[in-house]
């Protein structure tokens, strides 16, 4: 007995011992279950910056449709947008910088829905996670910590800390386990719904009264500025990649465990990017119509940042190439109009989709700091 106390008692010694080392500037308690013994990361690269519970989560929320959704939201708001075996639902990033994960099911499949404002991070990942042998339905929140000025997730099965920008467990039982991302699009909401009239967008009405007060508003006025920084508190200015400006917006492709990123400035210029990487042929479209949600308090006074999507250029069998003419895209093989989301709309393939290449937006400094070998696309 005596024994069994004393194992637990340098147990509890040792967590004690490792949780000092995460940053803890403000002293708040650890009341974390996670086993932090366990971490594939520095534990003082993880800053506490809020208590557990701090985030009110949107778990399973209420969805209206077009017209609602255009009478409750403004044409350029952007939206994350998930289509699923033709059902498709839209998440408003501004609500979601004030909540900042949701756990949703669409067409059957469970799906976790993030964005982290701080790095401009929004990523779809598939909740279900195989360990201990089987597969298990995961959900998720905010767990009140940063790494890299990036939000740390945790999952409320284990405890287990997962970084929202890589979708990787860093700490804890599940440590170095990874979700399988889903296939999205950042747009505006009169993009959706032109191309999902039947589609639902989440509604304002998500029951946190507080939080319902501030929604159309941004705490993070003139984040995004092109000559500012990303919080020092929160990421060390020594850490800066000088490739590109920190806040510079950039979008990533990947193709077996190597990265590709192009900035926004670069897209925006060329309204399309046709581009190869490591045999991985890819189309960049550009489209202005949507705003900043880190810019003015107001969001719908910020300014118009476009809408970025990345596709496969292979359709079918075919290879193709685009180029950007009067505003509409169009494939130089058949002469056929396609839309922001990828979708033929005109010509003689009319009714084709271009599959999503998986990709998300961030601000360059957040992606460099957890992928600093990505190539850079050269104009």
């Amino acid at each position: 007995m005596f024994y069994k106390y004393f194992l637990s008692s340098i147990f509890l010694f040792n967590i004690v011992l490792l949780s000092a080392q995460i940053q803890n500037p403000k002293n708040i308690p650890f009341e974390w279950k996670t086993d932090i013994t366990k971490h594939s990361v520095k534990l003082s690269e993880i800053q506490i910056v809020l208590p557990k519970g701090s985030f009110p989560t949107l778990d399973f929320p209420n969805f209206v449709g077009k017209e609602k959704g255009l009478s409750m939201f403004f044409a350029k708001e952007p939206v994350i947008a998930i289509e699923i075996d033709g059902k498709a639902k839209a998440y408003s990033l501004n609500i979601l910088t004030m909540h900042e994960i949701s756990n949703d099911v669409l067409s059957g499949v469970p799906i976790l829905v993030t964005y982290c404002p701080l790095c401009n991070s929004g990523i779809v990942y598939l909740r279900k996670l195989v360990y201990n042998g089987k597969e298990n339905l995961m959900e998720f929140e905010p767990s009140g910590m940063l790494r890299n000025s990036d939000m740390v997730m945790l999952d409320r099965n284990t405890e287990t800390l997962w970084q929202q920008l890589m979708g990787v467990a860093i700490v804890g039982e599940l440590d170095k386990k990874e979700l399988a991302i889903l296939p999205s699009l950042i747009i505006s909401v009169e993009e959706f719904f032109n191309r999902y009239p039947q589609g639902e967008i989440m509604s304002k009405k998500t029951g946190f009264v507080e939080s319902e007060k501030n929604y159309g508003t941004n705490p993070y006025k003139n984040y995004d500025n092109e000559n500012a920084k990303p919080y020092e508190r929160f990421f060390d200015s020594d850490k800066i990649d000088k490739r590109l400006p920190p806040m510079e917006r950039i979008v990533d492709i990947e193709n077996n465990g190597k990265y590709k990123v192009y900035t926004f400035s670069d897209i925006e210029k060329k309204g399309v990017i046709n581009d190869t990487f490591k045999s991985k042929k890819v189309v960049l479209f550009h489209q202005s119509g949507t705003v900043s949600v880190l810019d003015q308090v107001n969001i719908n006074e910020s300014k118009d940042i476009g809408t970025i999507a990345v596709y496969n250029r292979k359709l079918d069998t075919k290879e193709l190439t685009f180029v950007k003419e009067n505003k509409v895209f169009k494939d130089i093989q058949t002469n056929s109009s396609w839309d922001i989301t990828g979708y033929c709309f005109d010509g003689k393939l009319k009714g084709k989709q271009l599959q999503i290449e998986p990709h998300s937006n961030h601000f360059a400094f957040a992606w460099l700091a957890f992928y600093p070998e990505s190539e850079i696309y050269k104009k």
